[in-house]
């Protein structure tokens, strides 16, 4: 929804106004630019438009009667249908007080005035589309295109110290521009890239369509995917608060969007879920410090570990890898043919995706969040399944599972398939986090 809008930019305090019908209608950027909807203001003879303005704040509106409605859609009717923020002061000569009372139709100009003002009002309309849910601005963004990374340096120069590295596809916000070097911001890195190795402008909108990841965090209690788009479609998943969807679709019907989730392509409401895009930015050279501290510790505990695997009942095994990641693998196996129930944690009387992973690292001594969409915020990122060590875990969109090498995950799937093991490509995988 778009509204056009406009700043009274100056009142010039000699105006007063003749108590007669007087009318003066505009829009506001803010509501707080004029007196409340419903609120009542004295108006003597000679009092300036701007002691009126002025006071404003102070003005008190009157309570009316409360409507309850019935139901979440007539409440959610009610707001779609609420005016934008405009309104009409009307002046009466019987009772000498300004009453302001919501504006609820288009206004083609932005002042009328009826009646006689003794001096002028000046007031600039500053035309413009202001979106309720403004759309994603790409304009700005810095998009690297090599076959690695490009460094960022502290100065303009190859001559500057790497403060970090923007990988190939990875994204930064463009700051300006110096000798054909960009300055950026990445992450937790501000530094310069050369020109040539990175797009911007409108070559970097387009492409941040493809290198971005649509997200739809879910923002009520259980979310309903549906076969179609329409409350009337059967569902065909449920997804709970705070994780994370993978778009497929968006902008084919109103209010809906496609998403992926382990039962298959469905559809939510954009009612109960929060869009963004999600892109890979820079890493400092802290950070990649820390990250190769944390791979190479876990390799050493894994070969502390070794040995102490545990043994699987389900006939699939563990491939590759060894110490604490396989022990989390063929504990998890064990489960293979258990059932799925949604919300649940039992690994034996029943349990879904979050549920699964939790229960089996808690095994070990490791807490996680019962949340697919919080676990893929978990341990750190190893940087895609080629990489991937059993024990890790795979994230999807509204999915999780465990890997458990040769190309596999065991996880808890659906309620007609239960806790099974599967390809671990068989969907997009987001990412895969360690935890050992």
């Amino acid at each position: 929804m778009f509204r056009k809008y406009v700043k009274v930019l100056a009142i010039i305090c000699a105006a007063t106004l003749t108590m007669t019908s007087t009318s003066v209608t505009a829009m506001a950027g803010s509501t707080s630019d004029l007196p409340a909807a419903g609120a009542a203001l004295s108006l003597n003879e000679g009092t300036s438009i701007e002691q009126v303005c002025a006071n404003a704040s102070s003005a008190k509106t009157p309570e009316a009667p409360e409507e309850k409605l019935e139901t979440e859609t007539a409440a959610a009717a009610v707001e779609a249908e609420a005016p934008s923020p405009s309104v009409s002061l009307t002046a009466g000569a019987a009772d000498s007080e300004l009453y302001i009372v919501p504006y609820n139709k288009k206004a083609d100009k932005t002042v009328s005035i009826e009646g006689s003002i003794e001096d002028t009002i000046t007031i600039i309309e500053e035309e413009g589309s202001v979106s309720e849910n403004d759309a994603e601005d790409f304009s700005k963004l810095v998009i690297a295109q090599v076959n690695d990374y490009v460094n960022v340096r502290s100065i303009p120069s190859e001559e500057g110290e790497i403060l970090g590295k923007l990988y190939d596809d990875s994204v930064g916000e463009f700051i300006s521009e110096q000798d054909g070097w960009y300055e950026i911001k990445s992450g937790s890195v501000q530094g310069y890239v050369k020109a040539e190795y990175v797009v911007t402008g409108d070559d970097a909108v387009v492409l941040a369509k493809e290198v971005g990841k649509r997200i739809a965090t879910v923002t009520t209690t259980t979310l309903f995917v549906r076969q179609e788009p329409t409350t009337d479609s059967p569902v065909i998943g449920m997804v709970p608060i705070e994780d994370e969807l993978s778009v497929a679709e968006e902008g084919v019907t109103d209010g809906w969007i496609k998403v992926s989730v382990e039962e298959g392509e469905g559809y939510v409401s954009t009612e109960f879920v929060t869009l963004s895009t999600e892109f890979v930015q820079a890493e400092s050279k802290e950070e990649e410090a820390e990250r190769l501290a944390a791979e190479e510790a876990e390799r050493k505990k894994a070969i502390a570990a070794a040995g102490k695997s545990e043994a699987s009942k389900s006939g699939a095994s563990v491939s590759g890898g060894s110490g604490a990641g396989s022990s989390v693998a063929s504990y998890a196996l064990q489960f293979v043919g258990n059932p799925y129930v949604y919300g649940g944690s039992s690994l034996t009387n029943g349990t879904d995706c979050s549920g699964f992973v939790m229960s089996v690292y808690a095994h070990f001594g490791v807490g996680l969040p019962h949340s697919s969409g919080a676990q893929r915020g978990c341990g750190y990122d190893v940087g895609g399944l080629g990489n991937a060590q059993p024990g890790d875990i795979v994230c999807y969109s509204g999915h999780v599972g465990i890997y458990i090498g040769n190309g596999q995950i065991v996880h808890a799937s659906t309620a007609a398939t239960g806790i099974k093991v599967s390809n671990a490509s068989y969907r997009q995988v987001l990412s895969v986090r360690r935890i050992f």
